[in-house]
């Protein structure tokens, strides 16, 4: 099971995914997505994969698809920031190949990159 929270601040939208980001939940989350990145206002969409326990390899897909389409993450443990970091080099290299560029950036619990 996934629960996507939704939490609107003045500079941001934020996602907050907790639980298991496999299968049937992945659509879920690129229908949030969809729906969060309308009426943003120039604020930033922000991924929050702290209380998430468990991605699959379809999950990573749908993280890299939302990093390569600008999401930002905020993360929090060494897997859930290591499992991000990779996703980025990932990016960059894709982007790199295709002569993109990409931006996105990881932070911790204390807003570090």
């Amino acid at each position: 099971m996934l629960r996507i929270s939704v939490i609107d601040r003045r500079t941001e939208r934020r996602l907050v995914l907790e639980g298991k980001l496999i299968g049937p939940w992945v659509a879920e989350l690129r229908k949030a997505w969809k729906a969060a990145s309308r009426e943003l206002d120039s604020r930033a969409l922000v991924v929050d994969v702290k209380n998430v326990c468990v991605i699959s390899e379809e999950g990573e897909n749908a993280l890299l698809q939302l990093m390569s389409e600008g999401a930002m993450f905020r993360c929090g443990g060494v897997l859930t920031k290591h499992l991000i970091q990779e996703l980025r080099r990932r990016s960059k290299r894709n982007s790199n190949e295709a002569g993109q560029a990409v931006q996105c950036r990881v932070q911790d619990d204390q807003g570090h990159k």
